[in-house]
């Protein structure tokens, strides 16, 4: 696998996008990235904002991300943190973890902390989740379709279509990916 996206917590966050984008690595389209620390960052985020969530199945979820794609850990960027120069101090780990695994993308929403002429000195680009998910349907529209309809055979409480999933990833910020796989 030689195209390597690092996925920054912001779309791993939302549990459709996520599944999309695992599913999306699964199919063998991208080797997907990402660190202890964007989980750290997710799951926190997640026991914060949804407190009804069971933290027992939290941690499962977390546990099956990793199981789910290969490789999936980057491991020893933490010395690259220094070096690099971003908007928000917060996101030099992303960058960092994506230099390290030698990634061509970071697919975030948080563009602006991080801009092109700081990334291209590393070979990195930041993509919308939205940009990088069309990007995925232009090279194999059928398995990106086929993603979307593993996501609604997943959903048993209640049962979903194929719809009920691109009207999620449509609230989850993809709006022209979710026009796409419509048409």
């Amino acid at each position: 696998m030689s195209f390597i996206v690092v996925y920054d917590a912001n779309v791993l966050y939302p549990s459709t996008l996520r599944d999309l984008l695992i599913r999306i690595a699964q199919a063998g389209l991208v080797g997907a990235k990402w660190t202890d620390e964007i989980l750290d960052e997710v799951f926190d985020n997640l026991r914060s904002n949804r407190p009804d969530l069971n933290p027992a199945a939290l941690d499962r979820t977390r546990e099956l991300m990793v199981r789910a794609v290969r490789d999936c850990l980057v491991v020893g960027y933490q010395p690259l943190v220094d070096a690099i120069q971003l908007p928000d101090p917060k996101d030099r780990h992303v960058l960092a973890a994506a230099i390290k695994a030698r990634a061509q993308v970071i697919v975030t929403t948080n563009l602006k902390d991080f801009p092109a002429d700081r990334l291209e000195g590393w070979n990195v680009e930041a993509k919308h989740p939205d940009e990088f998910v069309r990007d995925q349907i232009d090279l194999d529209r059928q398995a990106v379709y086929g993603a979307v309809q593993r996501i609604a055979d997943a959903w048993r409480h209640p049962p979903g279509t194929i719809l009920d999933v691109l009207d999620r990833l449509e609230r989850d910020g993809l709006v022209e990916s979710a026009a796409a796989l419509r048409s």
